[in-house]
């Protein structure tokens, strides 16, 4: 690990590489697992955390498994599988609508580059909705039965995915870093994008030249106020670049 020390009270994490990541669809909220590499990615984010001497106070990932998956792995790797973990749909991935499942060089092929370029990174064009009756729509998953119908997406960009994590950072993540506790969280690319986007400031233009690589803690020394003291990849940020220009030329999407 080429990656110096950082005093962290907050680590993010993306779930290591999914089923559909490998099959360069888009995934968005649909449920899939880890590949072999994917799971091999969790272990070594966690040898990562474990080696920096990082503990925790409690965890929370999305409701999604992959997330979850890189969760359990990662908590067994740091020997704390005893952890508070909170799960939050809040924290899912940005929902591709109609995008979701399609193999993201076809639909470049059928809808063209610029559009789909457009749907992918923009800041705030959402691609083409869900049907209110396709069987993928979260209304009819049961992990969702108690969450309000219209808080639940049919499709969103980067904008409307900060505007769902942003209630769930203002209303639990932000009050127990001030009270001092220490949390990881496994996540996905675009939640995860959403709450750097937040903590460090970044605007809607610069926002979408930011990728997330899978499975490579991001760790955060926030200091009372929870503003960035320190930031930086355990891994090292070349070894981060690299890792996330490679996202950036694949078009994966988490």
């Amino acid at each position: 690990m080429s990656g110096h020390a950082i005093d962290a009270n907050l680590v993010l994490v993306r779930h290591g590489q999914s089923r559909w990541n490998l099959e360069n669809r888009f995934t968005g909220w649909i449920d899939v697992d880890l590949t072999p590499q994917g799971i091999a990615e969790a272990h070594s984010a966690g040898r990562q955390i474990r080696e920096a001497g990082i503990e925790f106070d409690a965890a929370w990932t999305s409701v999604l498994q992959r997330a979850i998956h890189t969760l359990w792995i990662i908590l067994d790797e740091i020997k704390a599988p005893w952890l508070p973990v909170g799960r939050d749909w809040r924290l899912n991935e940005r929902h591709y609508g109609a995008l979701q499942g399609l193999n993201k060089a076809e639909t470049a092929a059928e809808h063209g580059e610029q559009q789909v370029h457009i749907w992918r990174r923009s800041y705030d064009i959402p691609p083409p909705p869900l049907d209110s009756d396709h069987p993928d729509h979260p209304r009819f998953d049961r992990r969702y039965a108690h969450t309000p119908a219209d808080a639940l997406p049919a499709a969103e960009s980067l904008k409307l995915t900060l505007e769902r994590v942003l209630p769930w950072w203002e209303s639990v993540a932000a009050p127990a870093l001030r009270d001092g506790r220490r949390l990881l969280v496994a996540a996905h690319g675009n939640s995860i994008r959403a709450i750097v986007k937040h903590l460090e400031s970044i605007s809607d233009e610069e926002i979408v030249d930011l990728n997330i690589p899978t499975g490579m803690p991001l760790a955060f020394a926030l200091d009372a106020e929870l503003r960035v003291d320190e930031r930086g990849y355990l891994a090292g940020e070349e070894e981060a670049a690299a890792a996330a220009a490679a996202v950036a030329a694949q078009g994966r999407a988490s």
